[in-house]
């Protein structure tokens, strides 16, 4: 997986890069390396790069030339400085960060004051003249050190913390004195021994090397491994580390720490936002162990210091033209940027600042497409709650990351990935949330913790997973250990359902009714973007997706069955229907009719049951060629896998055993249906008789379905619309099944034609879904008007997989070992299946340049597959009427978009 690419420099001084470097130094340090040539005041350090992480994930050992080169950058540090590593009478304190190229928040290692111990700690108690201060520092090292290098558990650490606590009669760390903070930092120790079976070691050299290890490690971890396959982000490009001299926002009273966005990353509001803790350290404020104050409270704290932050954020922001998530530590009145990053940012924030960036002229309509993606309009068409109704509001949080969200109450996030599995919706209620829990995060419906503010944990993780969040909920309080929660009064038991509003932060006893969001209401055609309801999502959205509409090649169809889809579809956007399943039209009370069609003695019993379907299948079509008047409509001719319709042969065989078992005798009808099903029974349906073979063994059943659109377009033309129809073959393996069927199709147009006095030119064309057809389209092309890739069966087939058997078997334990880095029935295979297009495409094109081809599987509306079929020159996509606006966005977007494939 991590292929060695040695030798060359192994560390960079931050002012040797730029941000153009973030695959050679990550996100992180590449972000620092250009504050530092901005002349921002930046603490000065090193990064250590990711070919370093790759080489010690490959091997297991730090690379040899690593700790000569890390030697040497300290040494710069403390010439730069005028400090030493390790000396108690002018000491260099470093933090050890991760920063992968892509963000992972809290997702990887930290760990601050590496260089101190009680040397060191009473030397800097001395410089400072602060003892509180020193202690503090020590004490936090010690911990952060336990935790993420020896893999104490946080409990262990709690525990004593309490019993100090207690021993001093205080109620917080903050409130303990310089000795109370030694002894626990000391006490913090004994538990690292005992559990390590160590002595623990006071040299900073072997603290700051087993910490660079640990953040190495860190890439690997649960969190990490998950995160990364949600995002989609490569296993196999390591994290940089990043060496930082320390600042300390627990010094003074004038000193402090904080978080800052230059717009509202929930909302995209302009203005500045964010969080500062007095007295704190950095990850005091991501943990969201402490509440915060905002930023406005800082301009009256410390006004010089706050107006330098605000200038810091304009330069930023105007230098990276996107919102900008800033990190900053003020130590004695002095402001540090500690990092920045393009900010996370909640879906309805992203479609707000890339329409502002327009019209501030900062960035190009293009850019602006590219800072919002399809499963952001996605999230912004979700339901939200219905106010009108009843709802018992039991506390007021801060909105973190914005939806409804109504589930049962759990407090354990493995407890929630279990009943997540179990099929239960759940809310996830912590106290605070840390990176160990993103497993119950991702299961859970919504996430609510009692701590923390807009750029704590669970709200940052939240808001770059779509979930739905409430923090710093101090109307609450949550017992972790005892199952419940208390707000005023009221108690909420585990298993109770609770809804929570991340817009809002309201949280609401019982389950909250929803009701359709205002974007789903405007692409409905419910709501004009102009009209005072319309709020500024609405009109960004709308100014988004128009502009997508012009920039798209590729036309956007929908998969619709029944004239309600395609209405729906149409006033969504869709360009017409690209997938018309037929058998979908015989599903429910109309099932009957397939199951007789099948189990029928002989032809002439066929032929009336054919008869009975002609009437049906002409009104389903009249109203979808209504809906679409003067778009195409591809209708596929029935495909219908067996064992959807008839009844099923195991439960039949208990019947019939049971019967005889008891002496009953069953009737000629009951045991001439057995007698069918077990002679039609099939081992695997989806390669049994099905699509073409269907229509070859019963000639009339298609040739009734062309007889009923071609009635159907004369019924429609009558009264004042224009209907477009093609008729779509499915399964189709070789070039004779194909002439076979279009001449009998043919034949049945012309005889439906006859003496109506119309003329209608219906186009003939196929279904591309076995690698056969797509190895051999030279040949089929001849006897088709169009190709549509029907990329679900074509899936299953060049993968031998069943999809309804693996995703539920071994698919889960393949993407959890990244055999497979995604559900290649949620996202095109583009090695494998997108070769087998590229083949297909490539024959039929040089047959005919103009050759129409299209996808009608799942994947017309995912994202990274539409950037694909793109690339690939198609002609349209099709997809559900739902994802149709996202397949808009999305074809818009792929516009000049280099696509990259893994796989």
């Amino acid at each position: 997986m991590y292929t060695r690419r040695m030798p060359q420099a192994l560390i960079y001084p931050f002012a040797l890069g730029d941000r153009s470097q973030s695959d050679l130094l990550g996100g992180k340090g590449a972000n620092l390396s250009e504050m530092v040539n901005m002349g921002l005041p930046v603490p000065p350090g090193f990064t250590i790069t990711t070919e370093a992480c790759r080489e010690y994930l490959r091997t297991g050992k730090l690379p040899a030339s690593l700790l000569d080169e890390l030697d040497k950058a300290i040494a710069g540090l403390e010439k730069d400085l005028g400090k030493e590593f390790g000396n108690p009478e002018k000491p260099l304190l470093v933090s050890v960060r991760s920063g992968a190229k892509f963000s992972m928040p809290g997702m990887m290692e930290t760990v601050l004051n590496v260089g101190i111990n009680a040397d060191v700690a009473a030397g800097l108690a001395k410089i400072s003249g602060n003892e509180k201060f020193a202690w503090d520092s020590y004490r936090r090292f010690i911990e952060m050190f336990g935790k993420i290098v020896h893999e104490v558990e946080v409990e262990e650490f709690r525990k004593t913390e309490q019993r100090v606590l207690e021993a001093n009669n205080v109620n917080s760390i903050q409130e303990l004195d310089a000795k109370g903070l030694r002894s626990l930092g000391e006490d913090y120790i004994k538990i690292i021994e005992i559990h390590t079976g160590h002595p623990f070691g006071s040299d900073p050299r072997t603290h700051l090397i087993a910490s660079i290890e640990a953040v190495f490690k860190s890439w690997n971890s649960e969190r990490a491994n998950l995160y990364r396959r949600r995002e989609r982000i490569s296993s196999d490009l390591g994290t940089a580390v990043n060496i930082q001299s320390m600042v300390f926002g627990n010094l003074t009273d004038d000193s402090g720490t904080g978080v800052a966005f230059t717009r509202d990353p929930a909302t995209g509001e302009k203005g500045s936002y964010g969080d500062y803790l007095e007295k704190a350290q950095g990850e005091d404020v991501v943990a969201g162990i402490r509440n915060t104050m905002t930023l406005i409270d800082l301009k009256g704290l410390l006004p010089s210091v706050h107006a330098e932050l605000e200038r810091v954020m304009q330069l930023l922001e105007d230098h990276y033209r996107d919102l900008c998530d800033i990190e900053f530590t003020v130590e004695s009145g002095k402001l540090w940027i500690l990092q920045t990053r393009v900010g996370k940012r909640t879906a309805e924030a992203a479609f707000r600042i890339a329409t502002q960036l327009i019209e501030e002229k900062k960035i190009s309509i293009e850019e602006a497409l590219q800072r919002v993606t399809g499963d952001q309009l996605a999230q912004l068409m979700f339901p939200q709650f219905d106010l009108s109704a009843k709802a018992t509001e039991i506390a007021r949080g801060i909105p973190a990351s914005p939806g409804a969200a109504v589930g049962e109450v759990v407090f354990d996030s493995r407890r929630a990935q279990d009943l997540a599995r179990a099929g239960k919706k759940v809310i996830l209620v912590r106290r605070e949330t840390s990176p160990d829990d993103l497993v119950g995060m991702v299961a859970a419906e919504g996430i609510l913790t009692s701590r923390g503010g807009k750029t704590s944990h669970a709200a940052v993780v939240a808001r770059g997973m779509g979930k739905t969040a409430v923090c710093g909920t101090e109307g609450i309080s949550v017992d972790e250990r005892g199952g419940l929660l208390t707000a005023g009064s009221i108690t909420v038991y585990e298993g109770e359902v609770i809804s929570i509003d991340g817009s809002t932060g309201a949280v609401y006893l019982g389950s909250v009714p929803v009701i359709a969001s205002p974007v789903t209401a405007f692409l409905e055609g419910r709501l004009s973007e102009n009209s005072d309801q319309a709020s500024p999502v609405v009109k960004s959205v709308a100014q988004l997706l128009n502009y997508a509409d012009q920039m798209r090649t590729m036309n956007v169809r929908a998969n619709a069955d029944t004239p309600e889809d395609a209405v729906r579809a149409r006033i969504l956007g869709a360009e017409g229907v690209g997938l018309c399943r037929t058998e979908h039209m015989f599903l429910g009370e109309r099932r009957i009719y397939v199951e007789r069609l099948v189990l029928a003695e002989n032809e002439d019993v066929q032929r009336g049951i054919i008869a009975e379907m002609e009437p049906l299948q002409r009104k389903d079509f009249v109203g979808i060629m209504m809906a679409m008047s003067g778009l195409p409509v591809t209708v596929r001719l029935l495909d219908p896998p067996l064992h959807e319709f008839l009844p099923n042969l195991a439960e039949l065989s208990a019947h019939v055993a049971r019967a005889e078992a008891l002496g009953e005798e069953l009737g000629a009808r009951e045991m001439g249906i057995f007698a069918a099903v077990k002679r039609l029974h099939e081992s695997n349906p989806m390669l049994g008789l099905r699509g073409v073979r269907l229509g070859i063994l019963i000639p009339d059943l298609f040739k009734m379905q062309v007889r009923a659109l071609v009635n159907a377009c004369i019924e429609v033309r009558k009264l004042g619309h224009n209907p477009v129809p093609e008729i779509m073959i499915p399964l189709i393996a070789t070039q004779r099944e194909l002439l076979h069927l279009r001449h009998a199709l043919e034949e049945e147009i012309a005889l439906s034609l006859q003496g109506t006095g119309q003329e209608l030119q219906i186009p003939i064309g196929t279904m591309i879904e076995t690698p056969r057809a797509a190895i051999t389209s030279t040949r089929i092309a001849d006897y088709a008007d169009f190709f549509s890739f029907g990329t679900n069966d074509l899936t299953q087939l060049t993968w031998a997989f069943s999809r309804d058997d693996v995703e539920s078997t071994f698919l889960p334990r393949y993407l959890d070992l990244e055999l497979l880095p995604f559900n290649p029935f949620e996202s095109l295979d583009q090695d494998g299946v997108g070769l087998l297009i590229k083949i297909a495409r490539d024959q039929a094109r040089a047959l005919r340049p103009d050759f129409k081809l299209g996808i009608c599987g799942e994947h017309g509306g995912d994202p990274r597959s539409i950037h694909f079929f793109h690339a690939q020159g198609l002609d349209y996509v099709s997809c559900s009427p739902f994802r149709v606006p996202i397949a808009r966005l999305e074809a818009g977007r792929a516009v000049g978009l280099q696509q990259n494939t893994t796989i």
